[in-house]
């Protein structure tokens, strides 16, 4: 994306903040998000149109917080479609909370490969094959829909096919709108090594604890 010309739409000016762009930055309990803006590149591109801002959080509150897909379940098809995809911001973000869950940087490199990565169990295998499936058919077949429900149930299927469908709706809006991964933020590249050396570390969703915010991986 460093190649293309950036910001297609813009963080929320300033001068055009109103109470219901100030809602949607503030959702997710950010401190002082509703006085001086969020620190999420994403939030501050939402709020230009707010009711698709506050629809999207509630959606999104959803897919991070009440999804009944298991979190490594959630964890790899996001990194998998992060990688098709190739949305840097997806990936960048994903990475810290995979890490968060107790994945191995191994194990997050091999979402690259795919269900064909060896090492990986069964049920990995059926989530990361029903990715591509769907992205490469727009279906599941019967063996794919067999394989998925035979660990999870009605709800959680639903929810997986959903998830699915949002990460790649949201990267698209991230590569249409031309939005990079903040600027304050050390990025965490397709090597699984930050810009500046380091070995990633864990961070946390939003509203994931209390101090969410201090440990998202931004240099405050």
């Amino acid at each position: 994306m460093t190649e293309k010309t950036l910001w297609r739409i813009p963080k929320l000016p300033r001068a055009e903040w109103t109470d219901d762009s100030r809602e949607v930055c503030a959702f997710w309990g950010e401190p002082n998000a509703w006085e001086e803006g969020s620190q999420t590149n994403i939030i501050m591109v939402m709020a230009n149109n707010p009711d698709l801002g506050k629809a999207s959080n509630a959606w999104g509150k959803h897919m991070l917080v009440t999804n009944t897909t298991p979190l490594r379940c959630r964890e790899l098809i996001i990194l998998r479609i992060g990688w098709l995809l190739k949305s840097e911001y997806e990936w960048h973000n994903h990475v810290g909370y995979a890490l968060n869950l107790g994945m191995s940087l191994e194990e997050i490199a091999a979402t690259k490969e795919g269900a064909s990565a060896p090492n990986w169990n069964e049920e990995d295998r059926a989530v990361l094959g029903a990715v591509d499936e769907l992205l490469e058919t727009n279906d599941l077949s019967d063996a794919a829909w067999a394989a998925l429900t035979k660990f999870y149930d009605r709800k959680q299927v639903m929810d997986v096919v959903f998830t699915i469908g949002h990460y790649v709706m949201t990267a698209w809006a991230i590569a249409a709108f031309r939005m990079p991964i903040e600027e304050h933020a050390d990025q965490i590249g397709w090597d699984l090594k930050t810009k500046s050396g380091k070995v990633p570390t864990a961070t946390l969703k939003p509203g994931e604890a209390d101090d969410w915010a201090d440990k998202r991986g931004y240099d405050n």
